[in-house]
């Protein structure tokens, strides 16, 4: 009998959106979506998928009547409620359903910027000095201009434009005031980090495969800050679009290489991630590492960074997705990932918890 495998993702809806730019970046899942359709075909699995519309409860309905024996999870969260994208993985640990990707506490944790760059530097992990500000604690500021100003909870770039990037205290009080009133709360500040920027996906739980390093490269018109705006991910025909480029693998010596792998590794472990899941890094004006963002689950669409790394490292797109898949089955006996599915066993498997320190890297 083939395995069942349901695709589970969140089905864009305009309606549901707060704005357009967030209906566009919502969108992008479908790609995902056809792309690992086709190619779990192509695998001979039995595929079944299962778009998730709100009410929240009636998404868990339809989860809690999945037939399936395992979900390759796609669901970013409903447009305008990221901090329901850990709810899939929750509910599927719950009933023991195998699901790839990374776990609800992960998913959580990483969609929060602030807690995030908290657990980075109790670690010793280089990330950018910050503050959460809102309109009534802007007198609190104590960074050194340019800061960057974005959502705390959010990610796909979204609330991210040039004017994001702020030289002085009326620019600082504009931008927070307008991502504190639409994305709610505090709006996170940074320093802003101007050098090499870098990213690279890490596959694996026990063991550890570095995909190869993509570096970003821009292209602007002067004056236009060096970011990854919504534009650039999301607005083609627009100088954002079309001077930031992917450069995969990067050109960077095997020292530089060494030095990326070893700091993405270590975050994904700090973090707990399971699976597959990106890193975001630049260089700043001393040379030194920076972890910008901590992507887990990020987007696998054809073409985009982790699906390029993929490639750079001889798999074909069909063969990352078997990947992924196989990654969620070998870990299908962890009674913290799935308690119901080890603990309805007959003789469940005496847990392991060593890490093996092999790193490979392309």
């Amino acid at each position: 009998m083939r395995m069942r495998i349901a695709v589970v993702y969140n089905e864009p809806q305009q309606s549901c959106c707060g704005s357009l730019d967030e209906y566009k970046s919502a969108l992008g899942v479908l790609e995902a979506v056809n792309a690992v359709h086709r190619s779990l075909l192509e695998l001979d699995f039995d595929v079944t998928v299962v778009p998730l519309v709100p009410p929240l409860e009636q998404a868990e309905s339809e989860l809690r009547n999945l037939d399936t024996d395992l979900v390759f999870n796609l669901f970013e969260g409903f447009c305008d409620y990221p901090e329901t994208e850990p709810v899939v993985p929750e509910i599927l640990s719950e009933m023991g359903i195998p699901f790839t990707g990374c776990t609800a506490p992960v998913l959580r944790l990483a969609l929060d910027k602030a807690k995030t760059k908290l657990i980075l530097t109790a670690a010793g992990i280089e990330t950018p000095d910050f503050q959460l500000l809102n309109p009534k604690t802007l007198h609190m500021f104590r960074l050194d201009y340019p800061c960057i100003v974005k959502p705390r909870c959010d990610d796909a770039s979204n609330g991210l434009s040039a004017e994001s990037v702020v030289h002085d205290f009326p620019a600082l009080k504009r931008q927070v005031s307008v991502i504190s009133g639409f994305y709610g709360s505090h709006a996170i500040v940074e320093r802003l980090i101007t050098g090499r920027e870098f990213n690279a996906t890490v596959m694996g739980d026990s063991e550890l495969t570095v995909l190869p390093v993509s570096e970003i490269i821009y292209s602007l018109p002067p004056g236009m800050p060096e970011i990854l705006t919504f534009e650039a991910k999301w607005e083609a025909d627009t100088p954002y679009f079309e001077g930031t480029k992917p450069v995969c693998p990067a050109e960077i010596e095997a020292e530089e290489q060494q030095r990326i792998a070893e700091t993405i590794t270590r975050v994904y472990r700090l973090f707990g991630c399971q699976g597959y899941a990106r890193v975001d890094m630049r260089l700043d004006d001393e040379g030194e590492l920076n972890v910008i963002e901590v992507n887990p689950n990020p987007d696998i669409s054809p073409g985009t960074g982790a699906a390029r790394q993929a490639e750079a490292a001889g798999m074909t797109y069909t063969q990352f997705v078997e990947k992924i898949v196989q990654l969620a089955l070998d870990g299908k006996d962890d009674e913290n990932r799935y308690p119901l599915y080890v603990s309805r066993r007959q003789t469940p498997r005496t847990r392991n918890t060593a890490r093996h320190t092999r790193i490979q890297t392309f």
